[in-house]
């Protein structure tokens, strides 16, 4: 043998060797990827009428990019708390109005997103839009940012109302100029919910559910959500008029980490 072919044959018995450990590597982490308990299900397959605009799914968020754990844009939630916003629908419907979720379950990789985001203080790509009165690095003395969120325990979800016959709301274009969440509604990035006085996301305190300054139909259309949400056992988070979690939740105390994706859920689902 040739010393070039015996270095053509270590060399190919190298690659090999480097195929087969990705080839391991990539099916242990198939294998070992955490799956959802029997009672989470997907939002759709309780209430398909429920719009849905999963916004870490998208760039259009306070980060600026998708967010890590977001395989689908996809609202998944504990049965219970799925079928309480079921019977929120239907008491909306019967009004002209349709319930519509920005975001559900939230996987633990998602909030380590979140954190290391919210130290990197020299990413402020969307200050602009998201937090345009908050220094960025008083997010997590200001409670806009935490390392654990209620989301990852399953029955909290962000949502908001939309008028019937719901409008479509045009894709969010990276780059292009942002407007403060809380600027007037013709103003600020279109979405076709109800005016609530401050987009979703909004790091000020005007999301304060029931901060004063926000009246006439803007506070009306907040009570709409609020009132008809608890009134089925969900509650508000005084912070966020868009945050609610159904009560008692199935799982108070754990923090899950599945992926936001249809091949979390039980199959029989």
């Amino acid at each position: 043998m040739t010393r070039l072919s015996m270095a053509v044959r270590s060399l190919v018995t190298v690659l090999a060797a480097l195929l087969a450990v990705t080839a391991a590597s990539a099916t242990a982490r198939a294998t070992t990827e955490p799956k959802a308990p029997a009672d989470f299900v997907a939002l759709r397959s309780v209430d398909p009428t429920i719009l849905q605009e999963i916004r870490y799914f998208t760039p259009h968020n306070f980060v600026g990019e998708r967010i890590d754990g977001y395989r689908q844009p996809l609202c998944i939630l504990t049965r219970p708390a799925a079928e309480a916003l079921h019977q929120a629908q239907q008491r909306l419907l019967r009004q002209g109005y349709t319930l519509k979720v920005y975001d559900c379950y939230r996987p633990q990789r998602s909030v380590d997103h979140f954190v290391r985001w919210a130290k990197d203080l020299e990413d402020q790509a969307m200050k602009a839009e998201f937090y345009p009165n908050v220094d960025k690095a008083r997010l997590f003395e200001d409670g806009y940012i935490a390392e654990k969120s209620g989301h990852s325990r399953g029955s909290t979800m962000d949502l908001t109302i939309v008028k019937l016959p719901a409008l479509p709301t045009r894709p969010y274009i990276p780059g292009e100029p942002l407007v403060p969440c809380f600027a007037p509604q013709g103003e600020r990035f279109p979405d076709n919910s109800v005016d609530m006085g401050t987009g979703y996301d909004c790091f000020d305190t005007l999301s304060h559910t029931l901060d004063p300054r926000i009246q006439g139909q803007q506070r009306a259309n907040r009570l709409l959500l609020k009132d008809t949400l608890e009134g089925l056992g969900f509650v508000n988070l005084a912070e966020e008029w868009w945050h609610f979690t159904y009560k008692p939740e199935l799982y108070p105390d754990t923090y899950f980490d599945f992926p936001v994706s249809t091949k979390s859920l039980i199959q029989s689902h």
